[in-house]
């Protein structure tokens, strides 16, 4: 007997990444920092400069889908932590501690994202990737459409 793959719809989308951010959640916790602070550490980390505390906001909220006070509210947190600083002006940057911290995490699961991912084809992962970001995209419209109506 053979089983036929699912098609792609919201459940499958959810169990894989509700599984793959439990496994990230558990790293994490270890650290004593939640998911939403370790996105708000990376789009720190990456930005190689102090960012705009409404550039940072902008970026938690466009990839978690927070309110904006959510997403205020965690930087002040980092901040409170010492993992981000307050820079010149409205700026925020990475403090030495925040970025070995994100580092440390990024290093604990790359072991575990890369058997997750073993044996995957590149070519399966590309039309997985292009698929995820059009419904992305699609569902991002939606999200606009909605709060436009409830505005």
């Amino acid at each position: 007997m053979t089983t036929t793959a699912p098609l792609v719809d919201p459940r499958t989308i959810a169990l894989a990444h509700y599984a793959a951010r439990s496994v990230l959640e558990r790293v994490l916790a270890r650290h004593g920092t939640t998911f939403q602070q370790n996105v708000t550490l990376r789009l720190a980390a990456v930005a190689d400069a102090p960012v705009e505390r409404a550039t940072l906001v902008d970026g938690v909220t466009g990839a978690l889908k927070v309110h904006a006070a959510d997403a205020h509210g965690t930087i002040d947190e980092l901040i409170a932590a010492g993992l981000l600083v307050a820079a010149e002006g409205s700026r925020v940057d990475i403090t030495d501690a925040g970025r070995e911290l994100y580092a440390k995490a990024s290093a604990e699961t790359a072991p575990v994202t890369a058997r997750i991912y073993a044996g995957i084809s590149e070519e399966d992962r590309a039309v997985t990737g292009r698929v995820l970001t059009l419904i992305k995209e699609r569902a991002d419209t939606e999200l606009a459409a909605l709060e436009a109506r409830q505005s």
